[in-house]
């Protein structure tokens, strides 16, 4: 299963909310994986846990074996068990990380995407084809016009999550590209609207 796929955005969400803490730094991942350890026994590298969340480079694809880890982790005896339990979920949330949104596969090159997020942010990205993005527009955000990222996803009530972020600020300096990092946009309420524009 590809890393992006809804299914496994959502695990991460899960286990963010699991241990109260959003995986944003090398020291969330390695404190992610010492509550492995403490809880299971396991051994999850951080390294492992980094390429999941798209914070660094790495195989587009999770293994079965560490899904299942994780949902051990959130208390089900395996990711078929935790599959089962997201699709009874009722909540809101499960309900829009359904899918209602925008799936990559669908776009053709040239199109555009406008997202909107709380309190006031706004960006347009322009599809450049291979999974890969464009800012155009943005507005109250960290993410600059001329800034390109890999997505998989737009969906409404969910987060954002842009890897392979390279921002168009260093490469205007004249210090070439900057090094690829990933962001997460909306990580509490997720994103509050996805349109596919014209």
């Amino acid at each position: 299963m590809t890393k992006n796929a809804p299914e496994i955005l959502q695990l991460r969400l899960d286990i963010e909310h699991n241990i109260s803490r959003r995986m944003l730094t090398p020291y969330d991942f390695e404190f992610l994986a010492g509550a492995i350890w403490e809880r299971l026994h396991e051994n999850l590298s951080p390294t492992t846990l980094k390429r999941l969340w798209g914070y660094i480079e790495g195989a587009d694809t999770a293994r079965h074996t560490t899904l299942s880890l994780l949902a051990q982790f959130l208390g089900f005896q395996d990711w078929e068990a935790y599959l089962a339990d997201l699709a009874t979920r009722t909540d809101i949330e499960s309900q829009e990380f359904m899918g209602e949104g925008i799936h990559t596969a669908d776009l053709q090159v040239g199109q555009q995407v406008e997202v909107t997020w709380l309190p006031n942010r706004h960006a347009v990205f322009a599809y450049l084809g291979d999974g890969r993005f464009e800012v155009i527009e943005a507005e109250h955000a960290k993410i600059h016009v001329g800034d390109t990222f890999v997505c998989s996803y737009f969906l409404k009530g969910q987060p954002m999550y842009l890897d392979n972020l390279v921002q168009s600020a260093s490469l205007s300096s004249g210090e070439g590209p900057g090094e690829a990092m990933s962001y997460v946009a909306g990580s509490k309420t997720g994103l509050t609207d996805v349109t596919l524009l014209p």
